[in-house]
């Protein structure tokens, strides 16, 4: 995501000497791991390392690693990014946020850095329920959640993030799981994204949603529930025995059966991750008909936020003055003795 000088770091470099203070076997310890392995694999630097969170489990996130950070308030993380990215574009942004806190009380905030594109990787862990206020649904819960603040069971539709994501004008999208051992690979990916990089990562609240997960992230029989998309390769899952194609009648996806491999027969579609109209399709797909798409689904760069802030700042600057005890001056001024 951003041109830095590589620099030699281990795992050992990025963990602080905070206690890491989650529900033992949740998720977010392994999602830890997961960056903290990445970032040397990066040439990070801690010293221009920024993570930024909200409120919720996962917004602990920037006491654990080794590097600056900010915890904010609920649902803000995105405009103190934005702030910290227009100060010093040179930093590198982590922006760490939960269900609760990115898609609801924050969602108009996540919105507008994905549609704006700041150049930074948004990582959003989704437990589908409230973990730390124990509990209550969330507004990515499955329709039928049992929880304290729905007895009877929720009746709303729940939010697709990466759906969101996609309709507020973002250009890259992923998905990845906590314990997956490909969620490195999506984070390497977001990171040499220039703009906004959008992860969803599912993650297993062990206390108010144990499990939830399990259908498409068990290892047991994975490679028949989960299809994990690489640019330029055809769309297979089920050990490349069944594929997606589209339908062109109905400009829909469906499953289709491969036969001694020969996708091309099959109509297998290759995953182009600039195909804007695909990525919400592949969004979209209902799991269970379906595998679950994960890994990049789509990654379309644009110019960045603040590079057009920045350029048209540095533009109006252009043969003016800069004196600020001058401009004080200018007009009608007075001075109290």
């Amino acid at each position: 995501m951003n041109d830095m000088t590589p620099i030699t770091t281990t795992l050992k470099d990025w963990e602080s000497d905070q206690e890491v203070r989650w529900c033992p076997g949740c998720g977010d310890y392994a999602i830890l791991k997961a960056v903290q392995r990445t970032l040397p694999e990066l040439g990070a630097d801690p010293a221009k390392t920024v993570f930024v969170s909200g409120i919720g489990c996962s917004s602990r996130f920037p006491y654990y690693v080794e590097s600056y950070g900010f915890h904010t308030i609920h649902g803000r993380a995105p405009a103190v990014a934005t702030g910290i990215k227009l100060a010093n574009p040179e930093l590198d942004i982590w922006l760490v946020t939960g269900d609760g806190d990115g898609m609801s009380i924050g969602g108009n905030h996540t919105m507008h850095l994905l549609r704006r594109n700041l150049n930074c990787q948004v990582l959003l862990f989704n437990n589908e329920i409230y973990g730390l206020t124990k509990g209550q649904y969330s507004p990515t819960s499955r329709e039928g959640t049992h929880s304290p603040t729905t007895p009877l069971g929720s009746v709303d539709r729940p939010a697709l993030p990466c759906a969101f994501a996609l309709g507020a004008g973002a250009r890259f999208i992923a998905r990845g799981f906590d314990v997956s051992k490909h969620l490195p690979e999506v984070l390497k990916a977001a990171h040499a994204h220039k703009g906004a990089a959008f992860v969803e990562i599912f993650q297993n609240c062990i206390v108010y949603n144990k499990d939830r997960f399990e259908d498409f992230a068990a290892p047991k029989g994975a490679e028949d529930r989960q299809l994990w998309l690489k640019h330029g390769e055809p769309m297979l899952f089920a050990g490349g025995t069944k594929g997606i194609t589209l339908d062109h009648e109905t400009l829909t996806l469906k499953v289709v059966d491969v036969a001694d491999g020969d996708w091309q027969a099959a109509k297998v579609i290759v995953h182009d991750v600039t195909n804007r109209s695909v990525a919400h399709m592949l969004v979209e797909m209902p799991f269970g008909a379906f595998p679950m798409a994960l890994g990049v689904l789509y990654d379309d760069p644009r110019p960045t936020y603040e590079d057009a802030v920045l350029g048209q700042d540095a533009k109006a600057r252009e043969g003016k003055s800069t004196d600020l005890r001058k401009l004080l001056a200018k007009g009608q001024t007075w001075t109290v003795e």
